[in-house]
């Protein structure tokens, strides 16, 4: 299992660096992601290409941006993290948000793996 956390750590880091390369090295070719806003699918992506061009996409809505790791539960099939996300905005959102505006978010995400790569996250908030 620390291998998994290592692989979620990996990730975690990259995502906050906006480190492309470094969020897609631990992915498998076949990833699913989905995120689900208050019971909500909000987004589904398949596969890393897809995966590649969301993250690409996301990554021109913040100038700064964090997610921290609270808490860890390590299952058999899955590993879920708490979290708390922190972002400042780097555009004017749909919502009324607006660019310099603070996002900060609690919520868990879910990793599953296969061949000893991510092939599924589901970020909950």
């Amino acid at each position: 299992m620390k291998n998994l956390q290592k692989l979620i750590e990996n990730y975690i880091q990259a995502y906050n660096q906006f480190h492309m390369e470094g969020m897609l090295m631990d992915l498998h070719k076949d990833v699913v992601f989905e995120n689900i806003s208050e019971g909500i699918l909000t987004l589904r992506t398949e596969g890393i290409d897809e995966f590649q061009t969301q993250a690409e996409k996301a990554i021109t809505y913040f100038s700064q941006r964090e997610q921290m790791i609270k808490n860890w539960d390590i299952q058999l099939d899955k590993v879920v993290i708490d979290i708390e996300f922190k972002a400042i905005l780097a555009t004017d959102l749909p919502n009324g948000m607006k660019q310099g505006d603070i996002l900060q978010i609690s919520g868990q995400s879910e990793f599953v793996f296969e061949e000893d790569k991510i092939i599924r996250i589901v970020d909950k908030a």
